[in-house]
Protein backbone atom coordinates (compact mmCIF):
# COMPACT_ATOMS: atom_id res chain seq x y z
CA UNK A 1 0.00 0.00 0.00
CA UNK A 2 1.25 3.49 -0.85
CA UNK A 3 2.24 5.92 1.87
CA UNK A 4 1.50 8.85 -0.43
CA UNK A 5 -0.94 11.25 1.25
CA UNK A 6 -3.25 11.69 -1.75
CA UNK A 7 -5.68 14.59 -1.25
CA UNK A 8 -9.28 13.69 -0.51
CA UNK A 9 -11.56 14.10 -3.50
CA UNK A 10 -8.78 13.50 -6.06
CA UNK A 11 -9.27 10.20 -7.89
CA UNK A 12 -6.33 7.86 -8.40
CA UNK A 13 -5.53 6.50 -11.85
CA UNK A 14 -5.78 2.70 -11.82
CA UNK A 15 -2.35 1.16 -12.40
CA UNK A 16 -3.61 -0.62 -15.53
CA UNK A 17 -4.64 2.72 -17.08
CA UNK A 18 -1.36 4.58 -16.54
CA UNK A 19 0.27 5.47 -19.83
CA UNK A 20 3.92 6.15 -20.47
CA UNK A 21 4.53 9.69 -21.70
CA UNK A 22 7.00 9.81 -24.55
CA UNK A 23 6.98 13.58 -25.11
CA UNK A 24 9.07 14.61 -22.08
CA UNK A 25 12.83 14.47 -22.59
CA UNK A 26 13.94 16.04 -19.28
CA UNK A 27 15.42 14.00 -16.45
CA UNK A 28 13.80 13.80 -13.02
CA UNK A 29 16.62 15.97 -11.62
CA UNK A 30 16.08 18.70 -14.23
CA UNK A 31 12.32 18.49 -13.78
CA UNK A 32 12.46 18.97 -10.01
CA UNK A 33 14.89 21.87 -10.45
CA UNK A 34 12.49 23.51 -12.93
CA UNK A 35 9.54 22.93 -10.58
CA UNK A 36 11.40 24.51 -7.66
CA UNK A 37 12.19 27.53 -9.87
CA UNK A 38 8.56 27.79 -10.98
CA UNK A 39 7.28 27.62 -7.39
CA UNK A 40 9.75 30.36 -6.49
CA UNK A 41 8.08 32.59 -9.09
CA UNK A 42 4.64 32.14 -7.53
CA UNK A 43 3.38 34.11 -4.57
CA UNK A 44 3.01 30.95 -2.48
CA UNK A 45 3.54 31.37 1.26
CA UNK A 46 5.02 27.87 1.39
CA UNK A 47 5.03 24.77 -0.79
CA UNK A 48 5.99 21.12 -0.65
CA UNK A 49 6.14 18.15 -3.00
CA UNK A 50 5.34 14.60 -1.95
CA UNK A 51 6.08 11.12 -3.21
CA UNK A 52 5.37 7.76 -1.61
CA UNK A 53 8.79 7.26 -0.05
CA UNK A 54 11.31 9.36 1.87
CA UNK A 55 13.83 9.58 -1.00
CA UNK A 56 13.27 13.35 -1.24
CA UNK A 57 14.91 16.73 -0.84
CA UNK A 58 13.98 18.93 2.13
CA UNK A 59 11.19 20.55 0.06
CA UNK A 60 9.63 17.14 -0.59
CA UNK A 61 10.65 16.99 -4.25
CA UNK A 62 12.06 13.62 -5.28
CA UNK A 63 15.80 13.13 -5.54
CA UNK A 64 17.12 12.57 -9.07
CA UNK A 65 17.25 8.80 -8.53
CA UNK A 66 13.97 8.35 -6.62
CA UNK A 67 12.05 5.29 -7.77
CA UNK A 68 9.06 4.73 -5.47
CA UNK A 69 6.62 1.85 -5.97
CA UNK A 70 3.81 4.41 -6.35
CA UNK A 71 4.69 6.89 -9.15
CA UNK A 72 2.09 9.44 -7.99
CA UNK A 73 3.16 13.00 -7.20
CA UNK A 74 1.42 15.60 -5.04
CA UNK A 75 2.34 19.29 -4.93
CA UNK A 76 0.80 21.38 -2.13
CA UNK A 77 1.10 25.06 -1.40
CA UNK A 78 -0.52 27.82 0.58
CA UNK A 79 -1.20 31.35 -0.61
CA UNK A 80 -3.10 34.07 1.23
CA UNK A 81 -4.22 31.58 3.89
CA UNK A 82 -5.72 29.13 1.39
CA UNK A 83 -4.40 25.66 0.60
CA UNK A 84 -3.91 24.26 -2.88
CA UNK A 85 -2.88 20.91 -4.32
CA UNK A 86 -2.14 19.52 -7.77
CA UNK A 87 -1.67 15.78 -8.27
CA UNK A 88 -0.71 13.43 -11.06
CA UNK A 89 -0.40 9.67 -11.30
CA UNK A 90 -1.40 9.21 -14.95
CA UNK A 91 1.99 7.79 -15.90
CA UNK A 92 3.79 4.73 -14.51
CA UNK A 93 6.93 6.93 -14.26
CA UNK A 94 7.42 9.43 -11.44
CA UNK A 95 9.39 11.74 -13.71
CA UNK A 96 6.49 12.08 -16.13
CA UNK A 97 4.00 12.78 -13.33
CA UNK A 98 6.24 15.48 -11.82
CA UNK A 99 6.78 16.96 -15.30
CA UNK A 100 3.02 17.06 -15.94
CA UNK A 101 2.47 18.94 -12.66
CA UNK A 102 5.30 21.34 -13.60
CA UNK A 103 3.69 22.01 -16.98
CA UNK A 104 0.29 22.67 -15.37
CA UNK A 105 1.79 25.04 -12.77
CA UNK A 106 3.79 26.90 -15.42
CA UNK A 107 0.90 27.27 -17.85
CA UNK A 108 -1.49 28.36 -15.11
CA UNK A 109 0.99 30.89 -13.72
CA UNK A 110 1.56 32.27 -17.22
CA UNK A 111 -2.20 32.79 -17.62
CA UNK A 112 -2.09 34.97 -14.52
CA UNK A 113 0.36 37.26 -16.36
CA UNK A 114 -2.25 38.09 -19.02
CA UNK A 115 -4.29 41.32 -18.69
CA UNK A 116 -7.54 39.37 -18.37
CA UNK A 117 -9.94 39.50 -15.46
CA UNK A 118 -11.63 36.35 -14.19
CA UNK A 119 -14.04 35.66 -11.36
CA UNK A 120 -11.34 33.92 -9.31
CA UNK A 121 -7.63 33.21 -9.34
CA UNK A 122 -6.14 31.07 -12.08
CA UNK A 123 -5.29 28.48 -9.42
CA UNK A 124 -8.88 28.22 -8.11
CA UNK A 125 -9.17 24.72 -9.59
CA UNK A 126 -6.39 23.56 -7.25
CA UNK A 127 -7.87 25.09 -4.09
CA UNK A 128 -8.54 22.58 -1.31
CA UNK A 129 -11.69 22.83 0.80
CA UNK A 130 -11.35 24.44 4.25
CA UNK A 131 -10.48 22.00 7.00
CA UNK A 132 -11.06 21.35 10.65
CA UNK A 133 -9.46 23.79 13.11
CA UNK A 134 -7.67 20.95 14.90
CA UNK A 135 -6.33 19.43 11.72
CA UNK A 136 -2.63 18.94 11.23
CA UNK A 137 -1.05 21.27 8.67
CA UNK A 138 0.82 19.79 5.75
CA UNK A 139 -1.70 17.08 4.96
CA UNK A 140 -4.26 17.32 2.25
CA UNK A 141 -6.77 15.29 4.17
CA UNK A 142 -6.29 17.47 7.24
CA UNK A 143 -6.56 14.52 9.59
CA UNK A 144 -7.54 15.69 13.08
CA UNK A 145 -4.63 15.74 15.52
CA UNK A 146 -6.20 13.17 17.86
CA UNK A 147 -6.52 10.70 14.96
CA UNK A 148 -2.86 11.14 14.01
CA UNK A 149 -1.92 10.24 17.60
CA UNK A 150 -4.61 7.59 18.03
CA UNK A 151 -6.14 9.18 21.14
CA UNK A 152 -9.55 10.55 22.11
CA UNK A 153 -10.25 14.20 21.17
CA UNK A 154 -10.37 15.09 24.88
CA UNK A 155 -7.41 12.93 25.98
CA UNK A 156 -5.51 14.20 29.02
CA UNK A 157 -2.05 15.71 28.55
CA UNK A 158 -0.18 12.65 29.86
CA UNK A 159 -2.02 10.35 27.42
CA UNK A 160 -1.26 12.70 24.51
CA UNK A 161 2.42 12.87 25.47
CA UNK A 162 2.69 9.10 25.83
CA UNK A 163 0.95 8.44 22.50
CA UNK A 164 3.10 11.06 20.77
CA UNK A 165 6.28 9.57 22.21
CA UNK A 166 5.33 6.13 20.87
CA UNK A 167 4.31 7.44 17.43
CA UNK A 168 7.49 9.52 17.16
CA UNK A 169 9.58 6.43 17.91
CA UNK A 170 7.68 4.50 15.19
CA UNK A 171 7.92 7.21 12.54
CA UNK A 172 11.35 8.75 13.26
CA UNK A 173 13.50 8.79 10.09
CA UNK A 174 16.51 7.48 12.06
CA UNK A 175 14.46 4.35 12.79
CA UNK A 176 13.47 3.86 9.15
CA UNK A 177 10.28 5.91 9.44
CA UNK A 178 8.92 8.55 7.09
CA UNK A 179 10.06 12.13 7.72
CA UNK A 180 6.71 13.63 6.70
CA UNK A 181 4.74 11.26 8.94
CA UNK A 182 7.10 12.06 11.82
CA UNK A 183 6.45 15.79 11.27
CA UNK A 184 2.69 15.16 11.28
CA UNK A 185 3.03 13.45 14.66
CA UNK A 186 5.06 16.37 16.07
CA UNK A 187 2.46 18.85 14.79
CA UNK A 188 -0.41 16.75 16.12
CA UNK A 189 1.17 16.69 19.57
CA UNK A 190 1.56 20.47 19.49
CA UNK A 191 -2.06 20.94 18.45
CA UNK A 192 -3.35 18.60 21.18
CA UNK A 193 -1.21 20.18 23.92
CA UNK A 194 -2.15 23.73 22.89
CA UNK A 195 -5.86 23.03 23.51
Amino acid sequence: MSRLDWPAGFERTPESERERNRSFEATLGATTKDLATEMGRMDADEWRGEISNAHTKSNGLPLHNANPDDPGFVLRWTADGEQFAVVCDASPRLRDNVRTVLKWIHETRMRSQQPVQTGDTEFAAARLPPADGDAVAGTATKQPAHEVLGVAPDAPENVVESAARGRKAETHPDNGGDRDEFQRVVEAEEVMLDD
